[in-house]
Order: structure tokens, then sequence, then C-alpha cells
């Protein structure tokens, strides 16, 4: 899984740091990839695409076929070549984890950083730091929907606010519960565009299948109030009724006043609904 950008220090995360740009910018060093490590991919990819058949929504589906990356760890430069044309994003290579405001000033300039190493083998199930196939693969396809596009353009221009108003949690957790962790209605079911979800087998049937998990309906100061699970599957999942809705739920908002009532407030518990909402069932439909 991959967290949101609330990471400020580069001791002891996993990564080279060391001579890179003052952005964190670094060479992608595609050469450097051993066979072993296309193969790690390669094997990621196939069991991923299986269930992102059933369960991902149409834009991740159509952005996956796109990119054709179904054969080893690809070029970035090559991917840059699909979505400059069509939605002006380029991916920029970096260590890993990279500080709030250059993380901000990527994005509201088009720019998604993708961390370039892989991770291990015994690693393949579960990983704490985001690696390139959680970048790449859960990330880079939806980057070819025009709505995500835009509204991760202005997400990364709304972060220096966010940050003079000491209101950076509730930011980044709208940017978890949709870009990580997002679920979208298509028709009469429930689909995965997160990349948190989509990247992890085990997750993405949860999200849709479990009985257990509470979902409810896009509401952007709920989510901004919202705690979420770091180390474990996620006990809420948000549902957008369309990827557009991230835009029109988030442009007409005025974050200032909401982060001034709630940014001091303990947030509210995952899993647990608040009197008078109404969860999505398992149909896609409400309770």
């Amino acid at each position: 899984m991959k967290k949101p950008c609330t990471q400020t220090s580069t001791s002891g995360l996993r990564g080279e740091y060391e001579g890179a740009a003052a952005d964190y910018t670094v060479g992608q060093d595609w050469n450097a990839y051993t066979p072993e490590m296309h193969d790690r991919w390669r094997r990621l990819h196939a069991r991923q695409v299986g269930l992102v058949a059933r369960y991902a929504c149409t834009s991740f589906r159509d952005g996956l076929a796109r990119l054709d990356c179904a054969e080893g760890i690809p070029r970035f430069e090559d991917a840059n070549a699909i979505l400059g044309p069509a939605t002006g994003w380029q991916l920029v290579a970096v260590p890993g984890f990279i500080p709030d405001d250059v993380f901000f000033d990527h994005l509201a300039h088009r720019r998604f950083p993708v961390t370039r190493w892989i991770r291990d083998e015994h690693e393949l199930d579960y990983l704490v730091e985001p690696d390139v196939f959680h970048d790449f693969f859960g990330h880079v396809p939806m980057l070819l929907d025009p709505a995500v596009a835009d509204f991760l353009e202005l997400y990364g221009k709304a972060g220096t606010r966010a940050m003079e108003m000491d209101a950076l949690a509730m930011l980044a957790r709208i940017y978890w519960y949709t870009i990580e962790f997002g679920l979208v209605r298509e028709g009469d079911a429930l689909k995965v565009f997160g990349a948190g979800i989509i990247s992890s087998a085990s997750e993405t049937v949860y999200s849709i299948d479990d009985t257990d998990v509470l979902r409810l309906p896009f509401d952007p100061v709920r989510v901004m109030r919202t705690g979420y699970m770091i180390d474990d599957f996620q006990k809420t999942y948000f549902v957008l009724e369309s990827l557009p809705q991230l835009i029109d739920e988030l442009v007409g908002l005025d974050f200032g006043p909401v982060y001034e009532k709630w940014r001091d407030a303990p947030a509210l518990p995952a899993g647990e609904s608040l009197p008078g909402e109404n969860p999505i069932t398992l149909s896609g439909a409400p309770a």
C-alpha cells in the first residue's frame, strides 16, 4: 500500500536518495533492472490483471491496456509518450517517499512521482512503502482519465494552503480515500479505482466483496474527518457516483472554513457510521 504524502524525512527510508535533484527526481536507470526484477513484475502484473477485469473501473482497464506493460518493468519515457498527448501528465522517477511540498509541486505541474525500485520477492503480497509496481500499475492508468488528471493537478495546488493552515492531515485523507482507496459506481456495481486497492490482490477482492466493510457515499467533508488504516485493510471506503464527481464536489468547496472547523477535532474512527448515514450495500445501492 502507498501512504499519502505526509513523510517529510528520508531518514530510514528505502531508496537511494543521494544524488537526487532538488525536486527529488532521479533517473529511472531502466537498464539496472535485472531479469529477476522483470520476472517479478510480470508475475505481479499477471496476478493483478486477472482481478482487474472483474473489479476495476472502466477507466483503469482502458488505461492499463493503453500502457501495455505486461512484459516487464516499463520505461517511464514510453509511458510519457502516451500520457503527454492524452492528458498532459509526465512521470518522474523518485527514490521513494518525498517531502510534502515537493510532492504537491509535482502534482500541481502535472508531474507524477513514481518510485523506481521494485519490491523484493518476500514482499509480493504486502509492502509498506510504495514501489514501482504500486506506483505505475496502480496509479498511471488513471492518469489517462481526464477527471482524475484534472483532480490531481487541483489537489497539488491545494497543498500549499493546507500546509499553511496546519491541515495537511485533512487534505491527505482526500487523497487516501480517493486516489489510493477509492471506489466508484458503474451501473449497479461498485468498482475499484484506487491504487492502494488495485495493486493488492487481497484488498481488491475484500473492498468489493466483504460484507463487513463500511461503504459510504462520497462526501468531501466526511472524508476529511475520517481516519484510515495504514497497516491493514481499510474499514471504510467512500464511493463516487462517477469519476467527474471528484471535480464537481471539490472545485466549489471552500477548504478554509472546513479546516478551521475540524482540523483540531479527533478523526472519526474508520469503520463506524454516523447517525443518519446510509451505507451502500454490495449491490451498489444504499442500504
